[in-house]
Order: structure tokens, then C-alpha cells, then sequence
């Protein structure tokens, strides 16, 4: 199976960033290939601009996307599978990541309609893994609601919502700044899934 990894954190050392390695481990210990799209790294664009708001609301499927767009959409067409690996900041992902779903998940790619208004896609992804480490404790999220919400968001509509056939979240929670209770757990459930995936 090949895995297409979209990595959301700015720090160049970060737990985040030792989520994505141990994940990959487990991935390649699995004898999975992968490919990590590293978006700050890339200085992935989040914004988009008015000539692509032009595009979207056109309703033309043929209309050219950006390079850069292209780029990440020939990546997803490449796998087989989807992981999405971010911190949790206000309830939500990075705005980067954010971005990267506003100007990637094109109408005439991710979703467009009939004259039935039907809704449709060429998005063919077996299934797809979110890992989001948070600060909170996963029990904090799921008792105020957070946790359930960012399901909804994430997997229902960004994800379930444009072709991908299962999808599923892991909130590897409790990584409050200097406090390494749960790191070692996590760092373990992190590479076990890649394992698993």
C-alpha cells in the first residue's frame, strides 16, 4: 500500500514531528511505501487567491488549477491511502493545513455536481488516518465535545465527504509543554498504527 502523509507543523523539531517519524517506522515496518508532503516545509500556499475563488464558483471541471494544486493532487492520486498528521490548535488544524484542503479539494477534482445536483468526485482512496497530538487529554476533549467535533469536521466532510471510503482519528493527547507523561505512550500508538494501517 502506498500512504501519502500530509505533515502540518512549523517547528523543525517538535513532537509532532517525532509523531511522523515513529508513524512512518510503523509504516515501513509494515513494508508500506510512503510519501510525506512536509507543507511548511514546501511553503505550501494556504491562501487562496481570487482567480482560484474565480474557479470554484465557475463550476467549470475543466478549469487549470495552480501548480502547485496539480502537484498535490497527482500525489493523492498516487496512494492508496491518505494519513494527515497535525497538531491541535483551537479545536482544529493548522491554518496551513486548513488551507491546504480549501485550495486542493478543487470542484472538478474532489466534488462536482450533475444537472441532477448529484455530487460526485475522482477521488478513489481506500481509507484515511488523522493523528492529531494535543495538549488537552484525550478524556478533557471527548467530555467537552472537541474531540466529537473534530471528527465531524475532519473526517466527515474534509475526508468522507470527497471520495474517501473509510476514515478514522487518533487523538495521541495529554503533551502539555514540559510534561512527558504520555509521550512514550504515544510515540508507541503512533508507530503501531503505522504498523496497522
Amino acid at each position: 500500500m502506498h500512504v501519502y502523509i500530509v505533515f502540518a507543523h512549523p517547528a523543525k523539531a517538535s513532537f509532532c514531528r517525532e509523531v511522523l517519524d515513529a508513524f512512518a517506522r510503523g509504516l515501513r515496518d509494515a513494508g508500506h511505501s510512503f510519501e510525506i508532503g512536509d507543507l511548511y516545509e514546501m511553503g505550501f500556499i494556504s491562501e487562496m487567491d481570487a482567480a482560484e475563488y474565480r474557479r470554484e464558483v465557475g463550476l467549470d471541471p475543466e478549469a487549470p488549477v495552480p501548480d502547485d494544486v496539480r502537484l498535490e493532487q497527482e500525489k493523492i492520486d498516487r496512494a492508496d491511502a491518505l494519513a494527515f498528521i497535525y497538531p491541535v490548535w483551537w479545536s482544529d488544524c493548522p491554518a496551513k493545513l486548513k488551507g491546504w484542503f480549501d485550495r486542493v479539494l478543487t470542484y472538478g477534482y474532489a466534488y462536482f455536481y450533475s444537472e441532477a445536483e448529484e455530487r460526485f468526485t475522482r477521488i478513489s482512496i481506500g481509507k484515511a488516518l488523522v493523528i492529531c497530538p494535543a495538549g488537552h487529554t484525550v478524556e478533557h476533549l471527548e467530555e467537552t465535545g472537541i474531540a466529537e467535533a473534530m471528527r465531524r469536521v475532519m473526517l466527515n466532510d474534509r475526508l468522507l465527504g470527497v471520495g474517501v471510503k473509510e476514515a478514522r482519528m487518533e487523538i495521541l493527547g495529554g503533551m502539555m509543554p514540559k510534561d512527558d507523561t504520555f509521550r512514550k505512550a504515544n510515540l508507541e500508538k503512533a508507530c503501531e498504527l503505522g504498523r496497522s494501517f
